[in-house]
């Protein structure tokens, strides 16, 4: 009887591990892609993207903040790890905590005693979907490799139709600018819709197309920048 009531207590404990992991599995791949919600005339955008988390507030032509970082998701309970806060860098290096409820294209988050609702936009599944840092620069005819040194670094993360760039030192909390939109990727050519640029508000409703391709896992994007400056880049995706 001994021996049949530990074959049970251990059964039953492989139950509750698998199904906790299958609830991580789910809630991990369910929130991933980007979420919009509307409140007057500002626009929220929300980021899931490998492991990766931002969240964006605009007007239709002003800036208002962004803030982000790596996040975890166990089950309802959500959890971020601060990199960067335009708005108070104080912040940074901190843990936000909420539940989480995902129903259809709904997700709720509450923080703090406050419940705010999302309505899914895409779900970050495309070719260029992921979180990618420059690696490499043509200088001269040749491409040059960039060499990461410090805290200090841009990432660009990419859902299924969205893109956010980011330029932050986590070790010295400093925030030095973001933009973000809709983008398309096809036949070749990368397209960014610009939806909010913190530097110049102007920027706003601009559209960039680049020359892309995808070499060994590797994105090369070519074209002219935002000043009207010959480009070609290298970017590799954050492991």
């Amino acid at each position: 009887m001994e021996n049949y009531m530990n074959y049970l207590r251990n059964s039953l404990a492989l139950v509750l591990v698998l199904v906790g992991a299958g609830t991580y599995a789910q809630s991990a791949a369910a929130i991933g892609g980007a979420w919009e919600m509307k409140d007057g005339d500002k626009t929220s955008v929300l980021i899931f993207q490998d492991n990766y988390f931002t969240e964006s507030i605009f007007k239709s032509n002003e800036y208002v903040k962004s803030f982000g970082g790596p996040f975890k998701v166990n089950g309802s309970e959500l959890e971020i790890n601060l990199e960067f806060d335009s708005e108070n860098n104080a912040r940074v290096g901190s843990k936000l905590n909420g539940k989480i409820a995902i129903d259809g294209d709904q997700l709720t988050i509450t923080q703090e005693g406050k419940t705010k609702t999302w309505k899914k936009t895409d779900h970050g599944d495309a070719p260029l979907a992921g979180v990618w840092h420059i690696t490499e620069r043509m200088q001269d005819g040749n491409l040059v490799a960039i060499h990461q040194s410090g805290t200090r670094k841009t990432l660009k993360v990419l859902t299924e139709d969205r893109f956010q760039w980011f330029a932050i030192d986590a070790g010295t909390k400093q925030f030095s600018g973001t933009g973000g939109g809709t983008y398309t990727f096809e036949n070749g050519k990368y397209t960014e819709n610009i939806e909010f640029f913190s530097r110049d508000n102007s920027r706003v409703g601009a559209s960039l197309s680049f020359d892309g391709e995808l070499k060994g896992g590797k994105w090369h994007h070519s074209g002219l920048s935002s000043k009207g400056d010959k480009i070609y880049e290298v970017w590799s995706r954050v492991e």
